[in-house]
């Protein structure tokens, strides 16, 4: 077989390590929300407000998820071999969907606590809630800032991020819920807002839990122009056809790409730098971080036997 006709190249993407800065952020927010977390739950009992018991619990679904996150992210630097060939990038997906999960828990635990509560209402201290949901505002609110950035393109860390960004919102509401109590005495506004909480995680979390499965099932990753890859491609200098185009996501930072590119005159290896120049494009403007392309001179090939004499 003439290794003219057909190729295969890997354009590889070295295993990433983790920034200092990453690391220091998760230290910060896991002892941060774990100590506060404590605090809150033995205050929640003290005030009997099941609001602050579901924002504590929440804030435990925090520490779990950034856990989980954190030790993604390490198992993503560590290389790859035999066995794991990609090593262990996966496992941010996987951390995605466990964190998704883990919040939709969270969710239908505070939901069932609030309607038990909503039908046998008792008396809360006011004063205290108000206290320390205020705390949990300005812990989770400022946890939250340390993955914002991040969060916009590692759908690992959105995962943590909005951990910590729900949190501070359950807390401004459990805010509201205490001062309406204090000037009413409504009680059964504490269980109401814990609904309401609920309704804003699992509102909120879909979209993680949907990406993360389909990122799971190896579906183009959001965000990833395919159209405008295979157009890239077909106008590449001597390609008369691409097909066998396959993207899926080898974590939550990086994508692969397969294809087939049908080349009757001529091979990327008659172009200078073709390969690379190629590669660095699916990079630099498509997110493609780890690229396999296959060069072939029948436009019916289907299998490297096609070239075989």
């Amino acid at each position: 077989m003439n290794p003219d006709q057909n190729h295969h190249d890997h354009l590889h993407h070295h295993t990433p390590s983790v920034p200092l800065r990453m690391n220091l952020s998760f230290a910060v927010a896991v002892i941060a929300n774990l100590l506060f977390t404590l605090i809150e739950t033995i205050l929640a009992f003290e005030a009997n407000s099941i609001s602050l018991l579901g924002d504590a619990g929440h804030n435990f679904s925090d520490v779990l998820g950034l856990l989980l996150a954190w030790g993604a992210i390490y198992l993503v630097g560590r290389a790859s071999g035999s066995d794991y060939s990609y090593g262990y990038r996966r496992t941010t997906i996987l951390a995605a969907l466990l964190n998704s999960m883990i919040l939709l828990f969270a969710g239908g635990y505070i939901a069932w606590q609030s309607v038990e509560k909503l039908y046998n209402p008792t008396a809360a201290s006011e004063i205290l809630i108000i206290g320390v949901a205020l705390v949990g505002i300005f812990v989770n609110g400022g946890t939250a800032l340390l993955f914002m950035k991040s969060s916009k393109n590692d759908l690992n860390v959105k995962g943590a991020f909005l951990h910590l960004a729900y949190d501070a919102l359950i807390s401004a509401s459990v805010v509201v819920g205490g001062v309406v109590i204090l000037f009413t005495g409504w009680l059964w506004v504490d269980p109401l807002m814990g609904l309401l909480i609920t309704g804003v995680i699992v509102y909120g979390t879909w979209a993680l839990l949907r990406d993360s499965v389909n990122l799971i099932l190896d579906a183009v990753p959001q965000g990833i122009d395919r159209t405008g890859i295979v157009a890239y491609l077909s106008e590449l200098p001597g390609v008369a056809q691409v097909h066998d185009v396959h993207i899926w996501a080898m974590s939550t930072q990086e994508n692969c790409l397969t294809a087939h590119l049908v080349m009757p005159d001529q091979t990327l290896w008659d172009q200078k730098d073709g390969y690379s120049l190629v590669g660095s494009m699916l990079r630099d403007n498509f997110a493609i971080h780890h690229v396999t392309l296959q060069v072939e001179k029948d436009p019916d090939c289907q299998t490297q036997d096609c070239d075989e004499e």
